[in-house]
């Protein structure tokens, strides 16, 4: 279960094992080295960009972002106060015409579970919070982590897209639910 609380910028979200909260300025060390790592920034976009680019993107979050709260990006702990994680976001792209589930964790987290909390949280807060009829997500072709995890979710392949770099990107999709149908009456049993 994902508890919402509201944050100086945004909702903060706590889960079972991870917090969701806005980026401190304090932050940035960290999410440069996760951004450079070339675990974690192979699945990212074009890959692992320079330092001085990582540097202005983390600038980007406190001046555009979150300044003008253009949408949800979140920091990726344990616990408040604790080391950076991960990272997060959903937004409203054209690449998809709808928002976009994003997050990316360092790699001593993967294969724990965390990733599919993760992504169910946001899940949550878009499908809930935000009222989204349905969420997105683009995945690399060879990440084969992030698209079981997601197809574990109930994700559902929409089409490829051919990058200009020859590589493939998978779009995918998550309707929200439909409601719950009522209960149906209980038979009787007899003992």
């Amino acid at each position: 279960m994902t508890d919402v609380v509201d944050g100086d910028y945004m909702p903060v979200l706590r889960g079972e094992r991870l917090l969701l909260e806005a980026y401190r300025p304090e932050d940035e060390e960290e999410f440069v080295a996760l951004f450079q790592n070339p675990l974690v920034s192979r699945w990212i976009s074009d890959g692992t960009d320079t330092e001085e680019n990582d540097r202005a993107l983390f600038g980007r979050i406190f001046s555009k972002v979150y300044a003008e709260r253009l949408f949800d990006v979140w920091a990726v702990r344990r616990e408040a106060g604790g080391p950076l994680i991960g990272h997060a976001e959903i937004k409203r792209t054209d690449q998809v015409a709808g928002y976009e589930l994003v997050y990316a964790l360092a790699p001593e987290c993967w294969g724990s579970g965390l990733g599919t909390e993760l992504a169910e949280m946001i899940l949550t807060h878009g499908f809930g919070t935000l009222g989204l009829p349905e969420v997105y997500a683009t995945v690399a072709a060879p990440n084969e982590g992030s698209l079981v995890l997601l197809d574990r979710l109930g994700f559902t392949w929409v089409r490829d897209i051919e990058e200009e770099d020859g590589s493939t990107t998978r779009v995918l999709v998550l309707p929200r639910c439909a409601p719950e149908p009522s209960p149906k009456r209980r038979r009787r049993s007899v003992s």
